[in-house]
């Protein structure tokens, strides 16, 4: 099953426009946005085949973290991970 895994992590600097377009072209492989310009966090939305949501999270938060220090991004703690199934409805 597909999923839709958001991540966020937080890192001590600011985070400029450059840093997030490396952090895209590097979750890119994965289906993936990212986010952050201008803050001390930066985060993505991945797309990861699993049949749990545990492993979808595992899996995006290897991919994430792989993709941070590519886009030579600061390691910082995952501040944030949810994901949702293909087949749940994202409305409360």
């Amino acid at each position: 099953m597909k999923w839709s895994v958001g991540i966020e992590a937080q890192c001590d600097r600011v985070l400029t426009r450059e840093d997030i377009l490396e952090l895209a072209d590097a979750v890119a492989t994965s289906a993936g946005i990212a986010t952050g310009i201008g803050t001390d966090r930066y985060g993505a939305q991945l797309v990861v085949d699993a049949d749990t949501r545990e492993e979808a999270l595992g899996k995006a938060t290897v991919a994430f973290q792989h993709a941070a220090a590519t886009a030579g991004l600061p390691a910082g703690p995952v501040i944030r991970a949810e994901a949702i199934g293909e087949d749940e409805d994202e409305a409360p």
